[in-house]
C-alpha cells in the first residue's frame, strides 16, 4: 500500500464508528464479524435477519460503490495458496483464542475500555508489525 489519503480514510473510519455505535444502540449488539458470522451459521432464528442483513451490507456496500462509478481497490494477493490458506487457518485459530476478531476488539471493546479487548488490539498490532517488518525487510517480499 503506498497511497494515503487521510480525508477518505477520517470518513470511512467516522462511517465504520457510526455503524458500530448504531448497531450498539439500536440493537445492542457489538459488530465483531467473526461472531456475526459465527452466529449467522448457528441459524438463531431470533437473531438471523439483522446478521444477514449486516453481512449482506459488507458485501453490498462496495459493490453499490462501484455501481456509482467508484473503483474497488486491487488488493495484492499471494500466489502461493498454501499460504492463504495456513493465513486463513491462523486467523480462524487466533479469532477463536482471542474471544473475537480485530473488528470486534478493536472497535467495540476498544469503546467500552474491555480490558481484554485492550490487550488483544494491542497484541493484533504488534503482531502485525512485526509480520510487515518480516516480509518487507527479511524476506523480501517474497510471500
Amino acid at each position: 500500500m503506498t497511497s494515503f489519503t487521510p480525508i477518505s480514510a477520517a470518513i470511512g473510519g467516522g462511517l465504520i464508528g457510526l455503524a458500530v455505535a448504531l448497531l450498539m444502540l439500536l440493537n445492542g449488539r457489538i459488530a465483531g464479524i467473526s461472531g456475526i458470522a459465527g452466529g449467522a451459521l448457528t441459524f438463531r432464528r431470533d437473531e438471523l435477519p439483522w446478521q444477514l442483513a449486516f453481512l449482506v451490507g459488507l458485501v453490498a456496500a462496495p459493490l453499490l460503490m462501484h455501481a456509482a462509478g467508484y473503483a474497488l481497490p486491487n488488493p495484492i494477493m499471494p500466489t502461493n495458496w498454501a499460504v492463504i490458506v495456513v493465513g486463513g487457518l491462523l486467523t480462524g485459530f487466533g479469532t477463536q483464542w482471542s474471544g473475537g476478531c480485530t473488528s470486534g476488539h478493536g472497535l467495540c471493546g476498544m469503546a467500552r475500555l474491555s480490558p481484554r479487548s485492550i490487550v488483544a488490539t494491542g497484541i493484533f498490532m504488534v503482531t502485525a508489525m512485526i509480520v510487515v517488518f518480516l516480509i518487507r525487510h527479511v524476506w523480501g517480499g517474497v510471500l
